[in-house]
């Protein structure tokens, strides 16, 4: 007999050894765990989300030096950012840690020469057309302080871009505007990732908002998963990513606000905490209105709502709105952050109501402006 056959046949029936004992011993476990366990996740005591998120905030930070000395680092790339952000590269960061303070200290340090928009994108809900209308107004009121400077005379009246399409809008910031070579609207999202912005129709707007020649995009990521929302083109030819490592390890305190925490239970005051964060990422103007819808919800409580005309006027006496269109702009602010809702009156008009609990809403008040 050969005796490098030998030696085949003796590695075949080794392998089949192991293959066959590894095939026992499962099928050993699998008899030993079939009696099920009679315990549900019903059974688990939860903790309030106040608590639990109370217990949270008082865990130290560790490591502070070396966290300081790791910031101090990423100033001192301030200027490349900068740099690569005028040659036409998105900056996307990513790392353990909320970016969020990072972001917006290079903005208000950095990026003081360029009109600068923050978007929030941990929110349960942003308006993408808003955003990108308040861009269009930014850039606006850029070309209209150059033309200025240079000519010394008053520019044209201001154009309106609410009543514009997207694409309208979209071809104004990418348009070639004569010896206005340094106006640049930058865009810092934090999370762009987050759950208002993962559907692929936001991610292509995204996109293409950040491929016009008049924006920079400054973003943040935190999901795991992030990369799979964009594809070869949107990553090297429209966002045009340079991808920095940020690790922080600052707490998402902001963030997290909007994120149940497992093994905790929602109360009211959580839910009044939420809306909070919300309507003060709006302006004081907005936030006014809503405060006058919640104290007419709070005096009358056994109506369905307050009629869109009574709002109307009454926010037309406090000079928080100068027209319909205004107030239909902060209304639909709301809506898309679901802060309120409409309903129809047993009379037919509609009706505006705040969908909280009236504990939920007198915790508000105190709150805003």
């Amino acid at each position: 007999m050969d005796p490098k056959y030998g030696n085949e046949e003796e590695e075949e029936e080794e392998e089949f050894g192991f293959s066959r004992n590894y095939f026992l011993a499962r099928e050993a476990s699998g008899s030993r765990s079939a009696k099920k366990s009679a315990r549900k996740l019903a059974d688990i005591d939860l903790v309030d989300e106040q608590v639990l998120r109370a217990a949270a905030s008082t865990i130290l930070t560790k490591h502070e030096k070396e966290i300081e000395a790791l910031l101090r680092r990423y100033k001192d790339m301030y200027s490349k950012w900068l740099f690569e952000l005028r040659c036409g590269f998105g900056l996307l960061f990513y790392g353990f840690g909320s970016k969020k303070v990072l972001l917006e200290d290079f903005a208000s340090t950095s990026l003081t020469d360029f009109g600068v928009l923050v978007v929030n994108g941990y929110l349960p809900s942003v308006n993408i057309k808003q955003v990108v209308i308040t861009m269009a107004e930014v850039l606006q009121d850029q070309l209209k302080g150059k033309h200025r400077s240079s000519t010394g005379s008053k520019s044209k009246t201001q154009q309106s871009f609410s009543s514009q399409s997207m694409e309208d809008l979209l071809s104004f910031l990418n348009g070639h505007h004569s010896n206005e070579n340094n106006c640049l609207v930058c865009v810092v999202v934090h999370n762009i990732d987050g759950p208002a912005l993962r559907d692929p129709e936001t991610q292509q707007c995204l996109a293409r908002i950040a491929s016009c020649s008049n924006v920079g995009m400054v973003a943040s990521i935190d999901h795991v998963n992030a990369p799979l929302l964009w594809d070869k083109k949107m990553v090297h030819t429209q966002f045009n990513w340079c991808w920095y490592h940020v690790p922080t390890f600052a707490p998402y305190k902001v963030e997290g606000v909007f994120s149940p925490l497992i093994l905790a239970s929602g109360t009211a005051a959580q839910t009044t905490k939420t809306a909070l964060v919300v309507l003060q990422s709006l302006t004081p103007n907005a936030q006014s209105v809503f405060k006058i819808l919640a104290e007419y919800q709070l005096a009358n409580e056994k109506e369905e709502g307050m009629p869109i005309n009574t709002l109307y006027t009454k926010c037309r006496e406090r000079f928080l709105v100068s027209s319909q269109v205004t107030l239909n702009s902060h209304l639909t602010e709301f809506r898309d952050h679901e802060l309120v809702k409409t309903r129809r009156h047993s009379d037919g008009q509609d009706c505006l109501y705040i969908p909280l609990s009236s504990e939920a809403v007198e915790k508000l008040l105190p709150e805003l402006v």
